[in-house]
């Protein structure tokens, strides 16, 4: 069974805040604040200490899979992400309106990579969507399916 995607975030805080205002995700408690051998152990790092917490995503109750928004207390800056660099690229969303939700991305500090596109996807159906950047500049999918 799945479990949860983990962002490290600058500040988790705000990162927080941007999913839960655009994609009303939920706060699962209790916040972390982490530190001691079995970290050190588990990440191959020297006293590392994270804050953070779960968010429990859109259509989902408090035991499905989270988010989880992680920050180090010594992290390390990653460079801006972009769709074809290896490894995760994206998390997506499946809203009911595109352009709204774009705005709302816009409205609360983050951007678009692209324009907003309609396509056909052979033997699955038309497409409606957008990649965009939250806050700290992770690509989200923001999408609208019609079916066949």
């Amino acid at each position: 069974m799945y479990a949860h995607t983990n962002l490290v975030a600058k500040d988790w805080i705000k990162l927080a805040q941007f999913y839960m205002d655009v994609f009303q995700c939920k706060l699962k408690l209790p916040e972390r604040d982490l530190s001691g051998k079995w970290l050190d152990d588990v990440t191959a790092l020297h006293d590392a200490h994270i804050k953070g917490a779960h968010l429990v995503l859109p259509g989902y109750d408090g035991t499905g899979p989270t988010l989880e928004l992680f920050q180090y207390e010594e992290g390390e800056t990653n460079n801006l992400k972009s769709p074809n660099k290896e490894g995760f690229s994206h998390i997506a969303f499946a809203v009911d309106k595109v352009e709204e939700c774009a705005e709302l991305i816009v409205e609360h500090g983050g951007g678009l990579v692209g324009e907003i596109v309609n396509a056909d996807i052979e033997g699955v159906g038309r497409i409606h969507f957008a990649y965009a950047y939250d806050p700290e500049g992770n690509i989200i999918e923001i999408q609208k399916w019609q079916l066949r």
